[in-house]
């Protein structure tokens, strides 16, 4: 036992993000395990923490001495280019006044009228996607089903058409991969060449909106291009990275809410079937599903002053990189926080985050989890996984790239 105690804490102390493997990549919950218990306010190096415990994460997400401008870490990594340029000019990577704006005018389009209104017509996509994958002879809940969804959704609250939608999977996947904490040359180059095919696309979907304004109240992009009645409207460069943040952010998190919770139950089939008999857990097991494995792992933020964090210093223009996997696997804030209980309340996790830089679109994501879980529950209540599931390697963000499943 206290061999075994030597081992957790040597692992936890030697711990880098950039040196993490194959195995922290299958199943970081362990490591986690053991920096929280071991070295919770972990040094990754000169200047640079990660945060595992809870209460740690939670106290930075709402200080407001933690900035999320990111031009201070970004220069480094990826100098005068596309994806510096983008990276720190969206809503997430952004502090007031910039962000203030852009949220303002977020939120006030989805809010729970324009919701409700999205609703019918998410259903009908996801029964649509599901009579689909009844005729695909190997179903793979990613490709026909998991990443269909989040790319219809956010198309439609922006009004891109629905033929010119091909590109743009691949495009927020090159972007966000450049996030990892070492992306080689190949996927920086992936990056920047995205950035700069997917403004290029807005510019002309822009245009087109400049010349026939949708409705504000429910089209987003007429509503950022239009802003807000007196007030300050974003630039063309804010307007244009603003809309592929809507398509990135909204695209990953639906995506891998929904492959890593199918996933969660269908390895746990006890669970998948308290589903099936009860749809009345829905929501509380999407709550569950995102807590249990969240689409975000990592965030990050910068110390603009001197911070105190569970008993440590950090002095001014530290980079803190917040473990939300870790922070919603706290025994100290969950019961058995590695078992899956769709049915566990109260669940305050952090997989949206908190304070200012809550997900705008928390509530867009919920919907299209519950609606999809909902019609897979009840039209194939004997969905199980098939040999060849392939997870995505990455580590700030958790998901699968196949998952190849029976319907019946």
């Amino acid at each position: 036992m206290h061999a075994a105690s030597g081992d957790l804490r040597q692992r936890a102390l030697g711990f880098t993000l950039a040196g993490a493997d194959a195995a922290f990549v299958d199943d970081p919950y362990p490591t986690y395990a053991a920096l929280r218990t071991h070295d919770p306010v972990h040094a990754l190096g000169p200047g640079s923490w990660l945060l595992t415990r809870y209460d740690d994460v939670l106290a930075l997400y709402r200080d407001p001495a933690a900035s999320s401008d990111k031009k201070r870490e970004f220069a480094p990594k990826f100098g005068d280019s596309p994806l510096y340029e983008h990276h720190t000019s969206s809503l997430v990577f952004s502090d007031p006044p910039l962000h203030t704006r852009v949220r303002r005018l977020l939120v006030g389009a989805l809010n729970q009228q324009a919701i409700a209104r999205m609703e019918p017509g998410v259903r009908t996509l996801v029964d649509t996607l599901l009579e689909r994958i009844e005729d695909q002879a190997e179903p793979d809940l990613i490709e026909h089903f998991a990443a269909c969804i989040p790319v219809d959704v956010i198309g439609n609250l922006l009004g891109v058409p629905a033929a010119e939608r091909g590109p743009l999977r691949d495009w927020s996947l090159a972007i966000l991969s450049a996030l990892e904490p070492t992306p080689g040359a190949e996927v920086l180059a992936r990056g920047n060449a995205a950035v700069v095919d997917f403004k290029a696309y807005l510019r002309t979907l822009v245009a087109e909106r400049r010349r026939r304004p949708g409705d504000p109240r429910f089209d987003v992009l007429t509503r950022l291009i239009q802003g807000e009645g007196g007030g300050e409207r974003l630039g063309e460069t804010e307007l244009l990275h603003n809309c592929i943040f809507l398509l990135n952010a909204g695209h990953e998190t639906t995506t891998n809410l929904i492959g890593n919770g199918a996933h969660a139950l269908l390895t746990q089939r006890e669970q998948w079937q308290r589903l099936v008999d009860d749809a009345s857990l829905l929501g509380t097991a999407v709550e569950e599903l995102l807590r249990f494995e969240s689409p975000l792992q990592l965030n990050n933020r910068l110390a603009t002053a001197p911070l105190r964090v569970g008993g440590v210093d950090l002095p001014a223009g530290s980079f803190v990189t917040l473990a939300i996997g870790s922070a919603n696997r706290d025994p100290a804030h969950f019961a058995a926080p590695d078992r899956l209980d769709i049915g566990r309340k109260p669940n305050p996790h952090l997989a949206f985050g908190q304070g200012a830089h809550a997900c705008a679109g928390m509530n867009v994501a919920r919907l299209e989890a519950r609606i999809a879980f909902g019609r897979l529950r009840a039209r194939f209540p004997g969905l199980h996984l098939r040999p060849g599931a392939q997870r995505d390697r990455r580590i700030r963000f958790r998901g699968w790239r196949t998952l190849p499943v029976g319907l019946r």
